[in-house]
């Protein structure tokens, strides 16, 4: 019984709501899965739930949904993907968007968005924070190197497979940027002096591996591929040169070292380690002098303070042999 309650346990756990009962003054009326329209690049993202409620405050409705990804990049991309283009920063989370109607979010592996209705930052909050299992790894350094000078409001894609490719730089083909590497790629459209133009940077995980697939970019036709380190800057649908050749300028790969090793600290230093130990030590032996001379100076006022004869400083049975 034991088994089988612990087995009801986990399917229950399963299924359980990824989205709360209420949200601010909404209570939730319904939940159902949603649509998910080109479900190879939500697969590519990593989807593993979805989930959909509505929500009523009176006569008013609110449509919330959440997406759970595998890890914070499929969570990037997905948000990326869905965010609207007119949608403007929003300041209730380090990743988010709102429209004149609504909000969406990306927190750690999960993307939700709110219809009809944009939850204030606390409610936000409340939401983001009764969800299980939330990754906290960083968002990958791709995200950093786009130009921002002419770049289009919400026009950059995050790339991690053919699904996403195909469907935001179709030019290039699969083969070229071969992600059997584990490549991924950020995008973005640019707006120049003669017309609208896309930039793809690839991730690679070697210099080597970069040279090489920079020579199977350049093949693409109309296409400016530059290499900076592991990375392979491409500019596509380009009718001006020169602007191509100033977007390709300004990606500079800049190399971080991080050292995963144990840096000592003073508990390592044995010197350190003898010295406090004779501070405790005369630490304890101040206390048991000061103790002891106030205990004995306790004593000694008392008995000048005390009438009558002195008491016996210890107490005798005074029991003999029989």
């Amino acid at each position: 019984m034991k088994c089988l309650a612990g087995v009801l346990a986990l399917v229950f756990a399963a299924h359980a709501a990824l989205l709360p009962e209420s949200i601010g003054s909404y209570q939730r009326t319904a939940v159902s899965q949603p649509a998910l329209p080109d479900r190879p690049l939500w697969d590519e993202y990593g989807l593993k739930e979805a989930e959909s409620a509505v929500y009523e405050s009176g006569k008013k409705k609110l449509t919330a949904t959440v997406y759970r990804l595998q890890d914070s990049t499929g969570a990037l991309g997905a948000f990326e993907w869905q965010r609207p283009a007119q949608a403007k920063v929003s300041a209730v989370a380090k990743l988010a968007a709102e429209t004149q109607t609504g909000l969406l979010v990306a927190h750690g592996n999960y993307v939700a968005s709110f219809d009809g209705y944009k939850p204030t930052a606390e409610e936000v909050s409340a939401v983001l924070g009764g969800l299980n299992n939330v990754d906290t790894t960083s968002l990958p350094v791709l995200v950093g190197y786009l130009p921002v000078g002419s770049l289009i409001p919400n026009s950059e894609r995050y790339v991690l497979g053919p699904a996403a490719l195909e469907k935001f730089a179709a030019a290039i083909p699969a083969s070229v940027a071969a992600f059997r590497f584990g490549t991924e790629a950020q995008l973005g459209v640019f707006r120049g002096p003669k017309g609208e133009t896309t930039l793809a940077i690839f991730n690679y995980p070697t210099h080597q591996i970069a040279m090489e697939r920079l020579a199977e970019f350049e093949k693409i036709p109309g296409a400016y591929a530059r290499r900076s380190g592991p990375l392979v800057s491409v500019v596509l649908n380009s009718t001006d040169p020169d602007f191509a050749e100033n977007l390709l300028s300004q990606i500079r790969y800049q190399a971080e070292v991080t050292r995963d090793e144990y840096v000592p600290t003073k508990r390592d230093n044995i010197g350190h380690l003898l010295s406090n130990a004779f501070i405790l030590i005369g630490i304890l032996l101040s206390f048991a002098v000061i103790s002891g001379l106030v205990f004995g100076g306790f004593q000694a006022i008392r008995r000048r303070l005390r009438k009558g004869p002195e008491p016996e400083p210890m107490i005798s049975l005074h029991i003999g042999r029989s």
